[in-house]
C-alpha cells in the first residue's frame, strides 16, 4: 500500500471467485481497501463475512473493517445459495482459520456510508454479489453518490445469455429490485457482465502457480478453486473457472482496461415475469459508431485491452 493508493469498499458474497477478487486486490499497491461489505448470495451474509475473516487473518490484515449486511433481499427472502458451485460453506469446504477480528457494529450499509464521508469524492466502490447492500445504502442516504467516485460492478448480461435463467444473471437475478435502484442513482456505474467475465478463463496450470506460492492466502485460494473448477466442466467441457469478480476488480484497479465500454441507457427488470433480472442495455446505436447516449451513467464492458488469467495469477501467487 503506498500513500498514492486509492480508497476502495469491497461489496461482496464470499464465494470462491470472491475470495480470488479479494485476494488480487489485497495484491494491489493500486488501490487500499478501505473496508469490506457482505451481502447474502453464494452463501449467506454472515457466512460470507466470516469467509473474509477468514482470508484477511491469512493475509495478516486485519487492520480492514468487515460489516455484515442484510440476510434477506429487497423483495424476497435469501434462499439458500449456490452450494453446488462454492460448497455449502461458499469457500469449497476448505478451512479456515479462525477470524482474528470482530465484524464492524455497523451493517455493511452503514459501513460504506461512513467511509463515502471519510474519503469523500475518492472513494471507489466495487460490487461482486447482489447489490442489496448499496440498494439499502442509497435508501438511508440518497445524497451516498454525492461522495462516491465510482461504482464497479460484476453483474448482468448484455448480448450473452443468463446464468440462473436465459436473461438474468445471479448477481442482478438474486435481487434486480436492489440492482434497479443502483442503475438509477446518479453515481457512474461500470458494468462488467458474463460477456467478458466468461471469456477469461483460469485454467488448472493457473490453479498450480497459487498452490505453489509462498503465499498461504493464495495457496488457499487455490485449494478453492478444484471445488469451482468440477462445477465448470459442464460449461467448458474441461476443469477450469471464469473469472467473474476478478476481472471486475482488475478493471476497477486499472490494470486491465475496457476497450469498449459504451454508456448507454440500462435497467433492470424487476417484473415477476420470465424476464425477471435481465439486464437491459440499449446498444441499438453501436453499429452507427455512437458509442455513448448523452446523460448516460452506465457503461457496460463488453472487451478489454488483454486476457486476465496469466496477470492474475502473477500477482495474486506473489
Amino acid at each position: 500500500m503506498t500513500s498514492s493508493a486509492r480508497p476502495l469498499y469491497f461489496d461482496c458474497d464470499t464465494g470462491i471467485d470472491d475470495s480470488l477478487a479479494l485476494a488480487y486486490l489485497l495484491a494491489s499497491p493500486e488501490i487500499a481497501l478501505a473496508g469490506i461489505g457482505t451481502v447474502s448470495g453464494n452463501t449467506s451474509a454472515a457466512q460470507a463475512a466470516r469467509n473474509t475473516l477468514g482470508l484477511l487473518a491469512l493475509a495478516e490484515r486485519t487492520d480492514i473493517p468487515v460489516a455484515v449486511g442484510r440476510h434477506d433481499f429487497l423483495a424476497h427472502a435469501y434462499d439458500g445459495g449456490a452450494p453446488h458451485v462454492h460448497g455449502d460453506d461458499g469457500v469449497g469446504h476448505v478451512a479456515l482459520p479462525a477470524p482474528v477480528q470482530e465484524v464492524d457494529a455497523a451493517s455493511a450499509a452503514e459501513l460504506l456510508i461512513r467511509l463515502s464521508h471519510e474519503h469523500a469524492g475518492a472513494l471507489e466502490v466495487v460490487a461482486v454479489g447482489p447489490l442489496t447492500n448499496l440498494a439499502t445504502a442509497l435508501s438511508l442516504d440518497p445524497t451516498l453518490p454525492e461522495r462516491v467516485a465510482s461504482v464497479t460492478l460484476m453483474g448482468g448480461a448484455a448480448l450473452v445469455p443468463g446464468n440462473i435463467s436465459p436473461v438474468a444473471e445471479a448477481n442482478i437475478g438474486n435481487d434486480p429490485e436492489a440492482a434497479a435502484a443502483v442503475f438509477a442513482a446518479s453515481w457512474p456505474v461500470t458494468v462488467v457482465p458474463l460477456d467478458v467475465t466468461m471469456e477469461n478463463v483460469f485454467e488448472d496450470a493457473h490453479r498450480e502457480r497459487l498452490l505453489a506460492s509462498d503465499s498461504a492466502l493464495a495457496r488457499t485460494v487455490g485449494a478453492m478453486l478444484d471445488f469451482y473448477m468440477d462445477f465448470y466442466v459442464s460449461a467448458y467441457g474441461r476443469r477450469c473457472s471464469a473469472l467473474h469478480d476478478p476481472l471486475a476488480a482488475a478493471i476497477a484497479v486499472g490494470t486491465v482496461t475496457a476497450t469498449r465500454a459504451p454508456a448507454v441507457p440500462a435497467l433492470v427488470d424487476h417484473s415477476d415475469g420470465p424476464g425477471r433480472g435481465q439486464t437491459i442495455f440499449d446498444l441499438r446505436s453501436q453499429r452507427a459508431g455512437a458509442l455513448d447516449h448523452e446523460g448516460a451513467n452506465v457503461r457496460v464492458v463488453l472487451a478489454t485491452d488483454r486476457p486476465l488469467p496469466d496477470h492474475l495469477a502473477d500477482r495474486v501467487a506473489g
